[in-house]
This record gives structure tokens, C-alpha cells and sequence, in this order.
């Protein structure tokens, strides 16, 4: 879809089929675990060797990142192999300089790499595209400061310049002001490097790939929750803690990725919405961090069956079939929310379908997303005759009435552009939807599955 401009997507035609775990009709590698597990290769004693790893905008920005640090990795087909550096490399590393690395869109690769640069004691530039500049990078700069990493943002945004950190790092303690897993995970790397404990506080489930990925190369992480009292009348809150020893050594990868969740989302949606349809979809992630989603849409009537499968690496994975369901609306809020934070394009797709009244509150972080993803949502729904209502931290949508068809735009937000198509798939018209190439960043295949899949989709 590298060259396409506009999606049009043509209604009536039912989904039908099965995607493997591999091969030409699969769903992509998880893209969180790609980011992952690409840098923590890199900072492992020896070769590691990714399976199923996702190639696709955000990813080959980390991959473009470690080249110009001095990195080798090859990749073959959809198998990822990485030379690493260990966890001291700084000494050898001098020739390099400090170089510019443009992450693009992709604020997962900015903040890991941070991280990875703050526990390496290399300097680096980190900057990216307009919108990437937006996203704020205040929540890492404050504590990686605390750690002794000498680093300066750009009124709390991109550009990052850091500089050669001291080795080792003053070890954290830090209470994150919103769950978040990349800014969790840009300091989880950091404190590779650190001087003795690290704990990490979060209000919220966050996902935790990062740390099941950093036990299985050895390093000793705990997660619990916790309750604390605090303020005058003696209030308790509920944290989810992280604490990280430091390791001598980071022992290489070998693992094959499971398909992603969050690309799974857009058919899972696309065959609830679409009458006739049946899906069958093998071996995707469904690491609990991650399966808010469909949680959220059993609250809605989905007809959806899950066979869990095993775990690959501390990751759970399974199989899931999905059949066309008449849906009706529910409430999203609370640790829920935080469990499908990138999954609400695709939800808020299904609420529009659904009968009755879906409300999501407590989500005030999709406004820092790609896009200010409830005012995007709200403006590109509304074009194809949505009763979509904004609010602060979330959106109302009155669902069941008949989608019209239109032309909408993706905001140059990737899972907008898949919610949108997924939405033309049962309206009353054609969709249109403009700036569709943003998809390749992160499922590049999307148009050719949903074609496969028995869809009328075509690339303008």
C-alpha cells in the first residue's frame, strides 16, 4: 500500500476465512514485541533471532535507529537476526559520535530508544515526524534526569538530545502520572544500568511485554499490585508496581513473534459488523495486558470464541473464531480502558454499529495518540451519519442506524484509516477513505487481507 493515497472500500460482501499463524495470509507480527524485542537484541551478549517479526514503518525506524549506532542485524524474510552490543558498548562506540536518529511517527521507538541510550551511555539526537514532535516526552525526560542521564527535549516534546550518560545510573523510584508501557519501558531499560533497585509505580495495568521479555533473557522483575494510604484522610489507591535488579548480562532472544492484537482488532470488528461473515484468526497474542478489547466487545454481544494455545516466551497466544453478531451498546472506563488503549478505533467502529448507547470515559489519553483520537473519531464518524457526542476524556456514540456512505480521512493516524475502512464494510455506500498509505506504518498487508478475505477494497 506503499503508493496508495486513498482506500475505497465497497459494502455487501461478507468475510470469510482463516488466517494461519505464518505464511502469505497471517496476520503481522506483534508490533509491540517487534519494537522490543529489535532493541533488547541489540543489547544482549550474542545473536538473537526474532521470528515473525513485523516489518513495517514504525519498526524500520528502530531498525534504522540501531544501524546508525553501530548495530548489525540481518533480515530475512519475516526473521529477524541482531548482533548485540551487551550492556557496556559505550567505550567502542566513540568513533560514532552522537548521531541523528529520525524515528518518524513511531513514539515507541523514540522512547525505547531513550532508554537504550540512557543505559548504553551513548549520545544521540532523537527527532521525528510534525506529529511525533506533538507527542509529549516530558513523562521520560523528568526521571531519566533523576537516573543522571543529561538529556533536553524541546518544550517537552521532540527533538531529545542526550548525552553521554555516567555509568552506572542512580537507581529510581518513580510513580508514573498515567499507565503507560513505552514510557514504563524506556526506563525498565535504563535502569539495565542503574545502581541497584529500580521501582516503577503505574495507576493502571499498563502492557507488560517488556518485562516478560526481559525475564526470559534472565533479568530479575517483579510485578505486583500495591495499596497505598495517602493525604490527609487517608485515602488508598491501588498501583501496579515493577522492580528491576540490574543484570550483569542480557542473554540473547530466540523466539517467534504472535500475530498482533491490536491488527487483529480491525478484522475482529469488520467480521462482528459485516452479516454472513466468519472468521477464524491463529496464534495472535493474548497477553491479558492487551485483551481489553475483547473484553469489551463480549460486553457487547460478540459472538467470539477464544482457544487459548500455549506461550511462546512468557507470551500467551491462541486462536479466536468470529462470527457476525448483532451488538448492543456498553460502557468503557476504569483499568479497562487502559488494557485497549489503542484499540478504541476499532471499538468505537463497533459502538456506531451496536444498539443503543456506548460511553467511554477515563480515556483522555487517546488525545495524545497519532491523532487527538476522540476529536478525529468524532469529525470522520460523523461524515457517514454517526450520533458520535465528544467529551473530555471519551465520546458517546448512539448506535444501530445504518452507516451512509462518504469520504473521510485518516488524520494521518494508521489504525484511524483501518477503523474507517473496517466501517465501510457494512454501510449503506461506498467509503472513500483519504490518506490510506499511513496504514503501511504499522499492518502493510491490510488491504490484500481483507481482499482475501472476500472484501471489495481497492487502493487509488
Amino acid at each position: 500500500m506503499a503508493d496508495v493515497d486513498a482506500l475505497r472500500v465497497v459494502p455487501g460482501k461478507p468475510l470469510s476465512g482463516e488466517l494461519a499463524g505464518e505464511g502469505e495470509l497471517s496476520l503481522p507480527g506483534d508490533k509491540s514485541l517487534s519494537h522490543r524485542a529489535a532493541l533488547l537484541g541489540a543489547m544482549a551478549e550474542g545473536v538473537s533471532q526474532v521470528d515473525n517479526f513485523l516489518l513495517a514503518g514504525v519498526t524500520q525506524a528502530i531498525l534504522d535507529g540501531l544501524n546508525k549506532l553501530g548495530v548489525e542485524w540481518q533480515l530475512q524474510g519475516r526473521r529477524l537476526r541482531v548482533q548485540g552490543l551487551g550492556l557496556a558498548p559505550a567505550a567502542d562506540r566513540a568513533r560514532l559520535g552522537a548521531p541523528q536518529i529520525d524515528c518518524g511517527s513511531s513514539a515507541t521507538s523514540m522512547r525505547l530508544l531513550a532508554g537504550a541510550l540512557a543505559a548504553w551511555g551513548l549520545p544521540a539526537t532523537l527527532d521525528g515526524s510534525p506529529g511525533l514532535r506533538r507527542r509529549p516526552m516530558g513523562r521520560i525526560v523528568e526521571p531519566l534526569t533523576q537516573m543522571g542521564v543529561p538529556i533536553q527535549s524541546s518544550d517537552g516534546g521532540a527533538p531529545l538530545l542526550i548525552g553521554r550518560s555516567p555509568r552506572p545510573l542512580r537507581a529510581l523510584d518513580h510513580t508514573l502520572s498515567v499507565a503507560s508501557a513505552q514510557v514504563k519501558s524506556c526506563l525498565l531499560l535504563a535502569a539495565l544500568a542503574g545502581d541497584g533497585e529500580t521501582v516503577l509505580r503505574e495507576p493502571g495495568p499498563s502492557r507488560d511485554h517488556t518485562e516478560r521479555m526481559l525475564r526470559a533473557m534472565g533479568v530479575e522483575v517483579h510485578s505486583q499490585e500495591q495499596w497505598l494510604f495517602m493525604g490527609e484522610v487517608g485515602q488508598q489507591h491501588r498501583y501496579y508496581l515493577t522492580r528491576l535488579t540490574p543484570p550483569q548480562r542480557l542473554q540473547p532472544l530466540q523466539l517467534s513473534l504472535p500475530g498482533d492484537i491490536s491488527a487483529a482488532a480491525f478484522l475482529i470488528v469488520a467480521a462482528l459488523i459485516t452479516p454472513g461473515s466468519r472468521l477464524i484468526l491463529r496464534r495472535v497474542g493474548l497477553n491479558p495486558t492487551r485483551t481489553g478489547l475483547l473484553e469489551a466487545l463480549r460486553l457487547m454481544g460478540a459472538d467470539l470464541v477464544i482457544r487459548p494455545t500455549g506461550e511462546q516466551s512468557g507470551e500467551p497466544l491462541g486462536d479466536m473464531i468470529v462470527r457476525h453478531s448483532q451488538l448492543r451498546g456498553a460502557e468503557v472506563k476504569g483499568e479497562l480502558v487502559v488494557r485497549m488503549i489503542d484499540e478504541f478505533p476499532a471499538f468505537a467502529v463497533a459502538a456506531a454499529y451496536a444498539e443503543g448507547l456506548t460511553v467511554v470515559s477515563q480515556a483522555e489519553e487517546l488525545r495524545f495518540k497519532e491523532s487527538d483520537r476522540i476529536t478525529a473519531l468524532g469529525q470522520e464518524l460523523g461524515r457517514l451519519g454517526v450520533d458520535f457526542k465528544e467529551m473530555p476524556d471519551g465520546f458517546h456514540i448512539r448506535g444501530g442506524l445504518p452507516l451512509s456512505g462518504g469520504v473521510v480521512n485518516s488524520h494521518g493516524d494508521h489504525r484511524l484509516a483501518m477503523a474507517l475502512a473496517a466501517a465501510g464494510l457494512a454501510a449503506k455506500a461506498e467509503v472513500v477513505v483519504g490518506g490510506a498509505g499511513i496504514i503501511t506504518q504499522s499492518y502493510p498487508e491490510f488491504a490484500a487481507t481483507l481482499r482475501a478475505l472476500g472484501a471489495d477494497v481497492h487502493g487509488e
